[in-house]
């Protein structure tokens, strides 16, 4: 007789699918000087170093100019002050976000690190499907506050040079305007080639800008995604603690000792998310109420169809990214919340007395609800969203208080 034909084993090529993972952020954080290097050639980390002054310069190059703008132009009345406070706040705040990236650089390289373990350790389609899953809404937030992100501040800065134009002096020349604010004595812009100069410099900060938003808001989804997919695994593996009555005791003190150990693994590359991302959260949260409330305004203010446009746009991709972290947070806590219940809900009591008892240590462990915070003062969570959108509505209606008395 013949025998019957068999399955060929499944192969799992882990490092395409740890590629698969981590490719946006890469895509993102590299750009900025925000991507490890350790592992690197000597070109590739000398590239990174000229990369990391480039984009400091270029951020320093357009906030210093319009800060002294606000400042010490007394040209500009109170109106014109607080447009321009807009894109001076955001590149204050980007600068924070990356100065906390760069900081958390050897973090963000064990997480990669932790990311790749899990994709050398899948041994079952199951899983591997689980982990796809997560890796592609991962990508799809990248992608998404990417678009937002780059085409609202990018529209932005082409309706400001659209609706300021050229305007003509007091001995009929004409002055060229920027996208953004520039204290004029510091570089004569009203003649080539320094205004292309500082016309570039402006776009290529706005590009270093706009990347270390959508960068720190990709990194956070990436990671905290990948960590909820070993949280559905581990909920997995609990259900199948127990398949039979008379299971082997050998056997089932194995799988546990595998779950303890997955539960572990898991709580410590969240903490490891937690430690890079907090200041970045709690940076996103003060200046996500604060855009909000900028931008509302300046609906307010304008009145070109091309000004509402850009602006909505802007105010799309924040409400966007801020909604991303709270809804993120949401779900790990959610997560880890449902691991404790699933451990009560196996059948412990078919158990070795000694394996069963270490269940309780699962549960008490999973009643501390793992959160991300800002600055360990906030909770992430969709009560925060709700929270930051009330609060930015409040300094709106103060704002225009304040302005039209």
């Amino acid at each position: 007789m013949k025998k019957p034909p068999q399955n060929p084993p499944v192969v799992f090529n882990y490092l395409e699918n740890k590629e698969y993972t981590i490719q946006p952020i890469r895509w993102l954080l590299k750009p900025i000087s925000a991507w490890p290097v350790t592992d690197s050639s000597i070109a590739e980390r000398l590239l990174s170093a000229v990369l990391l002054v480039a984009c400091i310069f270029l951020i320093a190059g357009t906030l210093v100019p319009c800060a002294l703008a606000i400042i010490l132009d007394e040209t500009k009345d109170l109106e014109m002050k607080i447009r321009d406070f807009g894109p001076l706040s955001n590149w204050v705040l980007a600068s924070l976000k990356y100065v906390s990236l760069l900081a958390h650089v050897d973090d963000i390289h064990r997480c990669i690190e932790h990311i790749e373990t899990d994709w050398r350790a899948v041994t079952r389609l199951e899983e591997q499907e689980v982990m796809l899953r997560s890796a592609r809404l991962g990508r799809f937030i990248a992608l998404s506050s990417a678009a937002f992100m780059h085409s609202g501040v990018f529209s932005y800065g082409i309706f400001r040079g659209m609706t300021l134009g050229e305007s003509v002096a007091s001995d009929n020349t004409s002055v060229r305007s920027l996208p953004f604010a520039f204290y004029t004595p510091i570089l004569d812009t009203t003649a080539s080639p320094m205004y292309e100069i500082v016309f570039a410099i402006q776009c290529l900060s706005t590009f270093v800008v706009n990347s270390v938003a959508v960068g720190t808001c990709s990194l956070t989804a990436v990671f905290v995604l990948h960590a909820c997919g070993q949280l559905k695994i581990l909920m997995s593996l609990l259900d199948n603690l127990i398949n039979e009555r008379n299971e082997k005791r050998d056997s089932s003190q194995q799988k546990f000792a595998v779950i303890v150990e997955h539960h572990l693994k898991v709580l410590s590359f969240v903490s490891h998310i937690e430690k890079i991302t907090s200041v970045v959260c709690l940076v996103e949260i003060v200046g996500c109420t604060l855009q909000m409330c900028l931008l509302g305004y300046y609906c307010l203010l304008v009145h070109e169809k091309e000004g509402i446009v850009a602006y909505a746009i802007i105010l799309i991709s924040v409400t966007f990214n801020i909604f991303i972290f709270c809804y993120i947070g949401e779900i790990l806590s959610e997560q880890c919340g449902q691991v404790g219940e699933t451990a009560y809900m196996t059948n412990w009591y078919l158990l070795p007395e000694n394996t069963a008892l270490g269940l309780v240590l699962i549960i008490l462990r999973s009643s501390i609800v793992v959160k991300i915070t800002a600055g360990k003062m906030i909770e992430l969570s969709l009560s925060t969203f709700g929270s930051v959108i009330k609060s930015a509505l409040a300094y709106l209606n103060i704002l225009r208080t304040l302005i039209s008395t």
